[in-house]
Order: C-alpha cells, then structure tokens, then sequence
C-alpha cells in the first residue's frame, strides 16, 4: 500500500490543468482544519469549495470497486473505514461552512472541472452564508 500514489494522480493531474486552463487559482492538499492527517486535494479557501478526487478501489466507488479474495475480512474492514472517514471529514467540512465536491477517479476531467468551475462561480455570486452541498448522483 505504500507504494499507492495518494497525490498528482494521473485524473487529479488532468483536472489540474483544465482548471488552471480555465483561469482558476487554487491550492493543493491542503489539511483539512481540526482533522490531522487529512487533506482536501484541490481547495480554495476564498471561496471554501473543497475538492475531492476519489480512487474507485480505495474509497469504494459502486461501478468499479472490486473486493480482494486474499485475507478479505481484513480488506473489507479497511475499504470501509476509508469510506467511514471519507463521510467523516465530509461532514467536518460542511459543518465548517464548505462546499464539499467529490468525484470518481473515473469521471471526464473535463466534465469534473465543469462542475468545479460552475460551483466556484455559484459560490462567488451566492449571498453570504448560501453556500451549497455538491453530491455525486447515485450509481455514478
């Protein structure tokens, strides 16, 4: 596990490019307040719009989450607290007054960096304190 890119994966990378294409400034990895050794993957603080961008095995994704027949008990229980501290620090930040955006590693960069871009321009225009909860459809 170790040896798991956790950070610039190749759909993180993509993603990067087109919003910074796009004209958007933004900061990477940064730690998630009041939660060590947490960090949001692409953020922007002026506008608290965290962006998360899931790996389809480690954070359970419903299309292509596959279940290791090797010592399963002990990956089963693994996969899901990865997914427990996932709705966790989602929570965290929501309840922080963040907007919280989480993608599949499988979804279109482009399609990703849309909605990111649309939730920034939302949030620059939203009146104070209307700030809005982005969720994945279900089954996507």
């Amino acid at each position: 596990m170790s040896r798991q890119t956790s950070r610039d994966t190749t759909p993180e990378m993509a993603v990067r490019r087109l919003l910074h294409a796009a004209g958007l400034r933004y900061r990477l990895h940064v730690r998630v307040p009041g939660m060590p050794r947490r960090t949001i993957d692409i953020a922007f603080p002026g506008t608290r719009i965290a962006v998360f961008l899931d790996g389809c095995f480690w954070h359970g994704c419903p299309q292509h989450a596959t279940h290791p027949k090797s010592n399963a008990d002990w990956w089963r229980t693994k996969l899901e607290k990865n997914v427990a501290r996932d709705r966790e620090t989602t929570e965290h930040l929501e309840a922080a007054g963040w907007t919280v955006l989480r993608f599949w590693e499988h979804e279109a960069p482009d399609a990703v960096a849309r909605a990111v871009a649309e939730a920034r321009r939302s949030a620059l225009t939203a009146p104070e304190g209307g700030r809005r909860t982005h969720r994945r459809p279900a089954g996507a």
